[in-house]
């Protein structure tokens, strides 16, 4: 059965292999700012690379030049004396690598955590840019798991995988190396293993690579689950899921479990076959070289040193194979984050936007039409006017298209068809950020960020000081918000306002429209969760401070809307009809019907239909 988020992680499985040097370029970018560091980095490296040769051939020296001559009739103390500065050589060679990975795996630890802390920031930047619509598609915690687990996975990469990479390649050469150095005959003869060393690596890549793609993608599943799930919890809890919702977690997380066996799987057949090669190889010196000491070609010291090497040369063998499941999975993550920074914003900013200062507030939608989902239009050739100042009220059943209309004029969706202008300018014309500067919003789900009451209220700060916040507050009634909380204004409100009711919350939000001072202010079912008497209060409120004001009210409950200048009257995405409250009520229509149905206090106002046709409006 399938999971929750599959199609999106399924997606991701069955896409092709990631093109590595392209990637690979891309991450590198994240380097350049550091790249003294990592130069020092690779410098340490290939020295602690000649440091970890030299032991096996110090061991060749004190075999070959004071341990065989000792046997053979030598002065002991003369072979005393090499052998202690052979074991002092050792002792200060180990010292000397041992401070020198010391130092490059704290340079490159630092390197790593500043290329993160930049990409972090990019991404974040990033995320800001993009519009409601790309989050409406995509669960939050798959994006979660792209700023948090994917950057850290980058990290790894950065402090242990690039670089540690070249210090292994280094040590190979060197081992290659001396032992062509020492022997080129026995070297050749050692080497003969490597082609089925390449053939296994080869099979351990080609399985390993799918396998932690399937890891990867189940891991961002479990999150996009919890982080839906735990945003629910109340709900999950009023209908008894918890064990049909814990039986969907079991499936994805089991489905996580087995894709990490699998990796687990490969890996522990592919470690074995390399130690059964690297056993192959001493097998072979051991043949070729103890023959060669029989016929005297070769040195005992030498057979002993080629056995060190052969050890030693497996070792960054097995370390570069842990590092291809970091660099693996570095890859894929890499391939997550890009995606998402690839990803334009939904509205582009116009190549050269019109400069604009101050909105009068005048509005014009004009013919415009609009569909979440080609082929199902949400809105149909609206057409309207707002003159600057004027309050215009927008009512309609659930689904009409009421709160589309807000989200087109602050540009958060592109609209297909048609034309928006804000003082008669098209709003394709304008930046975003400059257009939203102008324009206020608050939503029936305020949303409040961690933080004070007076850091909430000056979220959109103009840099206005003195008692504006408190002004902002008291204009709509909310002093005594600030009155009941002992720190005042300072008190934290918690994760979305959770220490607030509902009815606060909004009231918070009602001055943080008002302290941004916008020319337009939108309100979308503002007042639906706030007391009769706190109502009262911000109706006074807006009354005074919308003077001069242009505002677009959003409402289901007639009685909030009834002093509009205009009402514009919005059925199946269509605008039907348009007037003052008198004039609607005389014309009989839809706003008519809807105004008889919530005062008879019918279901809602879904059941309201155009009068002649018997049909509801659209839910």
């Amino acid at each position: 059965m399938a999971g929750p988020f599959d199609s999106a992680a399924d997606e991701v499985d069955a896409r092709g292999a990631i093109v590595d040097r392209r990637l690979a370029q891309r991450l590198l970018r994240f380097l350049a700012p550091y790249r003294r560091e990592v130069v020092l980095s690779v410098v340490l490296l290939g020295v602690i690379s000649l440091l970890e040769v030299a032991g096996p051939y110090l061991t060749k020296v004190a075999i070959d030049n004071y341990v065989r001559p000792a046997r053979h009739g030598a002065l002991a103390g003369d072979a005393t004396r090499g052998l202690i500065g052979i074991a002092v050589a050792y002792v200060a060679v180990l010292a000397a690598a041992f401070a020198l990975r010391y130092v490059q795996s704290y340079m490159m630890s630092m390197v790593g955590q500043r290329a993160m802390r930049d990409l972090r920031l990019d991404i974040f930047r990033h995320l800001g840019t993009l519009t409601p619509s790309y989050y409406d598609s995509r669960p939050v915690g798959q994006i979660l798991t792209r700023v948090t687990q994917d950057v850290s996975v980058l990290n790894e990469l950065f402090a242990q995988g690039v670089v540690a990479v070249l210090g292994d390649l280094f040590i190979l050469f060197g081992i290659v190396g001396a032992m062509l150095w020492l022997d080129w005959r026995l070297a050749l003869v050692t080497l003969t293993t490597v082609p089925l060393l390449i053939l296994a690596t080869a099979a351990f890549r080609a399985r390993v690579r799918v396998s932690y793609r399937r890891v990867r993608t189940r891991l961002a599943r479990i999150n996009a689950f919890l982080q839906e799930h735990l945003q629910g919890l109340d709900t999950l809890k009023f209908f008894n899921a918890e064990e049909k919702e814990t039986r969907k977690f079991d499936r994805a997380n089991r489905d996580h479990y087995d894709a990490h066996v699998q990796n687990i799987f490969y890996y522990a057949v592919f470690f074995p076959v390399v130690e059964v090669i690297g056993a192959l190889a001493v097998a072979l010196i051991l043949w070729y070289g103890g023959g060669g000491i029989l016929a005297g070609a070769v040195t005992f010291g030498v057979v002993v040193a080629f056995i060190q090497y052969a050890e030693r040369f497996y070792q960054p063998v097995r370390d570069l194979s842990e590092k291809y499941n970091m660099i693996l999975s570095a890859m894929v993550a890499s391939e997550r984050i890009f995606e998402l920074l690839d990803t334009p914003p939904a509205i582009p900013e116009p190549p050269a936007p019109r400069p604009i200062g101050r909105l009068r507030g005048e509005v014009e939608f004009d013919r415009v039409w609009f569909a979440y989902k080609d082929g199902e239009p949400v809105l149909r050739d609206v057409s309207f006017r707002v003159a600057p100042g004027e309050k215009v009220a927008i009512v309609g059943a659930t689904g009409a298209g009421k709160t589309t209309i807000a989200n087109l004029l602050c540009r958060f969706y592109e609209f297909q068809q048609g034309a928006v202008r804000v003082d008669g300018v098209d709003i394709r014309e304008i930046e975003g950020k400059s257009l939203r500067r102008g324009i206020g919003l608050v939503l029936q789900d305020v949303f409040l960020f961690s933080g004070s009451v007076r850091a909430n209220i000056a979220f959109g700060d103009r840099d206005r000081g003195g008692d504006a916040v408190e002004r902002a507050l008291a204009e709509v009634g909310g002093s005594r918000i600030a009155a009941r909380f002992p720190r005042g204004l300072e008190e934290e409100v918690g994760e979305r306002g959770a220490y607030l009711s509902m009815g606060e919350r909004q009231i918070l939000a009602f001055a943080r429209a008002l302290h941004y001072d916008p020319s337009i202010l939108i309100l979308d079912e503002a007042t639906s969760s706030v007391d009769v008497e706190t109502e009262r209060a911000i109706q006074a409120a807006l009354r005074r401070l919308l003077h001069g004001r242009t505002s677009l009210v959003i409402a289901h409950r007639l009685s909030t809307i009834l002093d509009a200048d205009r009402i514009l009257v919005i059925h199946r995405g269509e605008l039907r009809e348009q007037g003052t409250h008198a004039e609607l009520m005389e014309h009989g229509g839809i706003y008519a019907r809807l105004h008889e149905l919530q005062y008879r206090r019918q279901p809602t106002l879904e059941t309201a239909g155009a009068p002649g046709n018997g049909s509801g409006a659209q839910a």
